[in-house]
């Protein structure tokens, strides 16, 4: 900022504005939030397609582990929701998210440890 302010008489210009004038603050405001703001929603609404043929070709297309995440995430979601909607504690989910684990069964049901199976051989004489 201060290479702004060393150089450019303009950017000083601004400055002296908004700090001395509180409309022209609100318009500056406007026009470095808003106006972006509505540039890049208009470029999104351009490029985005709603072709359904795109669309059906593209999915007929998919690769099977998107195919495999699409549904893990679609049931995990349903999974989710239905804790929300039975009011069901979900503080665990958190506490595993914390940890890095994740979860896909019933409360407190869910971490379950992981089982060392040792398996040892005794020696045939």
């Amino acid at each position: 900022m201060s290479f702004l302010w060393e150089k450019s008489s303009s950017w000083r210009w601004i400055v002296r504005q908004t700090r001395d004038s509180k409309p022209f603050f609100f318009a500056f405001a406007t026009v470095c939030g808003v106006v972006p703001g509505a540039i890049g929603y208009c470029v999104m609404q351009l490029t985005n397609s709603s072709n359904e043929q795109l669309e059906s070709e593209l999915r007929r297309n998919a690769r099977p582990d998107t195919l495999m995440m699409g549904r893990v995430n679609k049931e995990r979601l349903g999974e989710y929701l239905g804790e929300l909607q039975r009011k069901e504690d979900t503080n665990d989910r958190y506490v595993a998210a914390l940890k890095g684990e994740t979860l896909t069964r019933k409360p407190y049901v869910r971490i379950q440890p992981t089982t060392t199976t040792t398996t040892t051989t005794t020696p045939q004489v």
